[in-house]
């Protein structure tokens, strides 16, 4: 008996951080399978460029910063006003900021807090009111193993990312019964620009062995794919040169 999957044709989902890394990965392969996508960075000639690309029948766009809860509030908006419907949300945007707690400046620190789970915490609640009334939805926040077992020279970033793990889990307990599925996704070292972040070098060669972006945006796409009777409350991932 062939396993089963479900559909994303016709379906609606949400994406942010969508300029670049996982987020576009994700647009990408949404579109692929059919489905319709909503997406938000704050580099608007991004999202542009992928709009072309993907076709304007199958994309709608909010230029702003998540952090910003205004900016996941539109994203809803012109999502249900162009598309008429809200399935899913993918929160993949995020920041990195590594060295050791006194690196970095203050203000790179709150907005990497702040891009990272004050971020998530606002587009979880912009759409949970849309997949309430419509009986059901998906929520896939995109966190880091860094989030269970954080490593040196990433402290503040892997408190970012518990607080998201966390944050999910709490989130899928309240949300379950009302048929809407939270799954944290954990992958390790993807090579995406922000990811190598401040305080990394975009030439280092351990680049080489870690995940693409492809990589984490296929899993989501399987997470999403995966019937309503199915729950998938967290995933971690790890390229096959990487250590866990």
């Amino acid at each position: 008996m062939p396993a089963e999957t479900r559909s994303l044709a016709g379906t609606v989902v949400a994406v942010t951080g969508a300029s670049a890394g996982i987020g576009r990965a994700t647009a990408r392969l949404l579109v692929e399978a059919g489905a319709k996508v909503a997406i938000t960075a704050r580099r608007e000639e991004r999202l542009t460029d992928l709009e072309a690309e993907l076709g304007s029948d199958s994309v709608v766009w909010v230029a702003g910063d998540i952090a910003d809860a205004a900016t996941n509030a539109r994203l809803v908006a012109v999502a249900l006003e162009k598309f008429g419907r809200l399935d899913s949300l993918v929160a993949s945007a995020g920041i990195g900021v590594y060295g050791g707690i006194v690196d970095g400046t203050d203000q790179e620190m709150q907005t990497m807090i702040d891009t990272n789970f004050t971020g998530t915490v606002w587009g979880v609640r912009s759409v949970v009111p849309t997949f309430l009334k419509a009986g059901g939805g998906d929520i896939v926040i995109v966190t880091s193993v860094a989030g269970i077992n954080g490593g040196a020279d990433e402290a503040v970033y892997a408190g970012t990312k518990a607080a998201q793990l966390v944050f999910a889990g709490a989130i899928d307990r309240e949300l379950r019964e009302s048929g809407i599925r939270v799954t944290a996704l954990c992958p390790a070292a993807v090579s995406t620009e922000f990811a190598i972040g401040t305080g990394r070098t975009a030439g280092d060669a351990w680049l080489e062995d870690v995940l693409t972006p492809e990589d984490v945006a296929g899993s989501i796409l399987f997470t999403l794919q995966q019937p309503r009777r199915v729950r998938t409350t967290q995933v971690t991932m790890w390229s096959a040169a990487q250590g866990s």
